[in-house]
């Protein structure tokens, strides 16, 4: 087949954009429908006390060979490494001494890393029904803490929830490598996703047809039987009636949403991909944004004496000491919230941020029942539904300021300096996100991997197979990335592109802007996460995503040897394409275990934004595995040298033919 495909992708997230932007290089037509009246689907900004911040992704998870971190360089996009001093406040309000603050951090990461281990060396012995918690608690019980260590233990654990968007206790154990992200520093994008945003969807916005404000009800595909051969011929069906017909479609739609629409997809989804995207939990992670007329807990008053502790640590814009974030542990000292719903709080200063970014800002991260109350109160207190989908802060006059003010007060008014019934210290904006009460999100963040969960690496390869081969239906999306990003904008990144790259050599139209596959292992399975082999034709065993190569800002490689390589490429059989796979795996592996050193740790509870992954330690003085530069040097380095050893094989394979 090589002729030029009509492709509809349903969603402008990051994965439908990377998707197209994909097939247009390579020559498809192509369709995006939209349900938004804007592109960019959970990446998305609002302004809060006149300062443009993110209402879904904050961060860049890993420092390897992260595309999303490319285009953030090529855009000159601000980025902030959050290792400053930090605050503890336990259960009655008072600050824990720096020494055992940073015991508990070390043990609870030394634990988390043991965690991330055992799951993936002990997945098929592992019971569904246990949780992190459950092994926390058991490997507890080996150490010679005091039992109030032990408490403070589990109380920090506890926001382990800011980080899936639910409480510890519903996160598996059996699947808690899926948790795991890209090697290397996670940063938080300073000045926001939307360089980063405008570079993503600039080839779509130039070249696709995009339908905002059209929400697809209907996806018909049942194959054509036209005398001895099959035509696939998609039908979709929009909100307002139109009908449309594709040769293939791609839905990027949230995993929340595909939970509640499985009667879209006519015929009914195969039960396998039904089962999958029934298995697959969706978290809840909210934000709330509340801004001062100035920081006053990096100034110096006569309120509050917290003293902060005395360590240094280099951020992105150099030496800083100022209170980067600070974790209030079930707080027995604020009682006014649903008795049943756990109340521990996590918040991050964004006038810590690189000074032409900073602003005075905390900004709270809040999950599971706290952040499903949180957005059930403030849809009762708007007047239209349309004022709870994300799109403007709170002003001092609103009932949403007071109640959000009455929920978060208690909490800010423990840090430094702090003076109450002062201007100073008096928010003077507020924004919370309500993703749970926006259906085109799904009602939520983003998938993740909870008790009771049986099969979950299977179920995410299910999703990333879809009814691509039998019925034009493929799906993308973060909850189809490969493991090691899955609930990333990285991992959203990749699945577009191996969502295009399934369509592209099904209709042999070449690989223009692709790379080398991004495989599906883990850090803790002794491997550094690099990329793996080729796919295996349209539905290649892989399905994982590819990597996204050298060239221009969003790592297209265009003519010159790149080009070259993408023809010699597209031209390969499907006996040379398994040769070369394996030969490309065998070169991969043989540099992957000469360039592990360590394994390297999950980092900081102080990033609980997956999309959004993986963490930098709250403990500024806890040693890298590497240095980051480092690290980012032998990536590199590796990867060019990947690269060439591929080139010889490929030359190789073609002079034996």
């Amino acid at each position: 087949m090589s002729r030029r495909p009509n492709v509809a992708i349903i969603g402008a997230g990051f994965a439908g954009l990377r998707c197209a932007d994909i097939l247009i290089q390579n020559g498809a037509q192509v369709t995006i429908f939209e349900a938004r009246d804007r592109v960019g689907g959970r990446v998305h900004q609002c302004k809060v006390g006149g300062h443009l911040v993110d209402m879904g992704p904050n961060w860049i998870h890993g420092a390897g060979a992260n595309p999303v971190l490319d285009i953030a360089r090529a855009t000159r996009t601000t980025l902030h490494d959050f290792e400053g001093s930090q605050l503890v406040f336990g259960s009655n309000g008072k600050a824990l001494d720096e020494r055992v603050a940073m015991k508990i951090s070390e043990i609870l990461w030394t634990t988390i890393d043991e965690a991330f281990t055992y799951s993936n060396n002990h997945e098929a012995d592992i019971p569904a029904e246990k949780s992190l918690l459950d092994f926390i608690r058991e490997r507890l019980q080996e150490t010679n803490l005091t039992e109030d260590e032990k408490r403070l233990c589990i109380d920090t654990a506890r926001l382990w929830g800011c980080y899936i968007g639910d409480p510890i206790e519903r996160q598996s154990l059996k699947f808690f490598s899926l948790e795991e992200s890209i090697d290397g520093s996670n940063y938080f994008v300073a000045s926001t996703y939307k360089d980063i945003l405008a570079q993503v969807s600039s080839t779509a916005l130039q070249h696709a047809d995009i339908r905002l404000n059209q929400p697809i009800v209907n996806i018909h595909s049942k194959p054509i039987i036209q005398g001895t051969s099959t035509r696939r011929e998609i039908t979709i069906t929009t909100q307002t009636g139109e009908r449309h017909a594709f040769d293939e479609v791609v839905v990027t739609c949230p995993l929340g949403w595909l939970k509640r629409n499985k009667e879209a997809f006519t015929p009914e989804l195969p039960p396998r991909l039904s089962s999958a995207i029934d298995a697959i939990s969706y978290g809840r992670l909210e934000k709330v944004y509340i801004t001062f007329p100035e920081a006053f807990w990096h100034t110096k008053s006569t309120g509050n004496t917290v003293t902060l502790p005395t360590v240094s640590a280099s951020a992105a814009n150099g030496t800083n000491t100022k209170l980067s974030f600070a974790q209030f542990l079930t707080p027995l000292y604020y009682t006014d919230h649903p008795e049943e719903v756990p109340w521990d709080q996590e918040c991050f200063s964004l006038a810590a941020l690189p000074k032409d970014t900073a602003h005075p800002t905390l900004l709270f991260y809040t999950y599971g029942p706290c952040a499903t109350y949180i957005v059930n109160k403030l849809t009762s207190l708007s007047s239209t539904t349309t004022e709870v989908t994300n799109s403007h802060s709170h002003a001092p006059s609103s009932k949403q300021y007071t109640f959000l003010n009455t929920l978060f007060a208690p909490f800010y008014s423990l840090l430094p300096n702090y003076i109450p019934n002062t201007k100073a210290c008096t928010p003077t904006s507020i924004l919370a996100t309500t993703w749970q009460a926006d259906p085109n999100a799904g009602h939520g963040s983003y998938s993740n991997f909870q008790v009771g969960l049986v099969d979950g690496n299977k179920d995410i390869e299910t999703l990333r197979a879809g009814m691509g081969l039998d019925r034009g239906v493929w799906f993308a999306g973060e909850h189809t990335a490969p493991f090691v990003a899955l609930g990333t904008t990285t991992g959203a990144l990749w699945s577009g592109e191996r969502a295009a790259g399934q369509i592209c050599a099904l209709y042999r139209l070449g690989r223009v802007g692709m790379g080398v596959e991004r495989d599906d292992s883990l850090p803790s399975g002794n491997g550094n996460g690099s990329m793996g082999v080729f796919s295996e034709g349209a539905n290649g065993k892989g399905g994982s995503g590819f990597r996204v190569g050298g060239g221009s800002a969003t790592g297209v490689r265009n003519g010159g040897e790149g080009g070259e390589r993408d023809a010699l490429f597209s031209q390969l059989d499907t006996r040379q394409y398994t040769w070369v796979a394996g030969q490309c795996k065998a070169v991969h592996e043989r540099k992957n275990k000469q360039a592990s050193g360590s394994n390297p740790v999950k980092q900081n509870m102080g990033n609980p934004d997956k999309q959004t992954k993986a963490r930098s330690q709250p403990n500024p003085d806890r040693t890298q595995p590497r240095s980051k530069q480092e690290g980012q040097t032998r990536n590199e380095a590796d990867e060019d040298r990947s690269r060439e050893a591929l080139w010889g094989i490929l030359i190789e394979c073609n002079e034996d033919e």
